[in-house]
């Protein structure tokens, strides 16, 4: 195929998932509702609870609202990651993905064409609600917005490939919801999304180190630092190696021919 060739099906891609993402109207609120109930209902009685000391990126005291900011924006995008990839199970279900699968577009290609969608269509609800929190009264460094766009296009695409493998690995739809519950949710709570990892080290020792083996944690202070034109050369170095595996193994898992091998899917 030659780059046209290439730019033409990464254009298509892109499209589609716009258009799916037009179609669904509802999927853009309930994308804005999950982190504005946490930044609006539950920090008004953690703000009390959770006092925050001066740590980096923050040069002085900060409210925390404005600490779980960031963590709020990757959960929009966990949450987005993992429903497109939703829609992936759903496409192989209905026969869509197959017939792109078996198109002369390589699959390669055509998963990062994918993800590359997903995390444009994210980046526009990251936005979006970091508009509404600075209503807030959040209100992180104009350039901070600018500069933390790498940061959140890589984290999209690490959390969309995790959840394009997870896709890969689940034969049926119905199966799908219950592994997300498993994977959404102990990457979100375990993190330093919603409380400093020093307050989760005075609690148990054990839970802390699990927070330190979370890539969703590195992810968070990737755009946390990036947000105040920072850079946490550990963070970017693992949510980029993160990025990379996942990536490979979706692809992987997605071989026609190893899945023939294989015989019938199982559950």
């Amino acid at each position: 195929m030659s780059a046209i060739q290439y730019l033409f099906a990464f254009n298509g891609v892109v499209k589609r998932e716009f258009w799916r993402f037009i179609q669904q109207r509802s999927r853009f609120l309930s994308a804005l509702v999950r982190p504005l109930l946490w930044l609006v209902v539950f920090a008004s009685g953690f703000r009390a609870a959770l006092g925050v000391a001066i740590i980096p990126p923050y040069e002085t005291y900060i409210t925390y609202e404005t600490y779980i900011a960031p963590g709020l924006c990757c959960m929009i995008l966990l949450f987005n990651g993992m429903q497109s990839s939703l829609s992936m199970v759903y496409d192989r279900e209905m026969g869509s993905m197959k017939v792109l699968l078996m198109s002369p577009i390589p699959r390669g290609w055509l998963l990062v064409s994918k993800l590359l969608a997903i995390a444009l269509i994210s980046l526009l609800q990251v936005y979006a609600f970091l508009a509404i929190a600075w209503l807030a009264g959040v209100e992180p460094p104009v350039i901070g917005l600018l500069t933390a766009l790498p940061a959140l296009v890589l984290v999209a695409l690490l959390l969309g490939s995790i959840g394009l493998f997870l896709s890969a690995r689940i034969r049926q739809l119905e199966n799908f919801a219950g592994v997300m519950n498993f994977v959404i949710f102990p990457m979100f709570f375990l993190s330093s999304a919603l409380y400093p990892l020093w307050k989760m080290r005075e609690s148990s020792e054990w839970l802390y180190w699990i927070c330190q083996y979370n890539p969703f944690t590195h992810a968070v202070e990737l755009v946390r630092f990036a947000l105040y034109q920072q850079l946490n050369i550990q963070a970017l170095a693992i949510t980029l190696g993160c990025t990379t595996l996942f990536t490979v193994l979706a692809i992987i898992s997605f071989n026609p021919e190893r899945s023939a091998r294989s015989g019938p899917p199982k559950g």
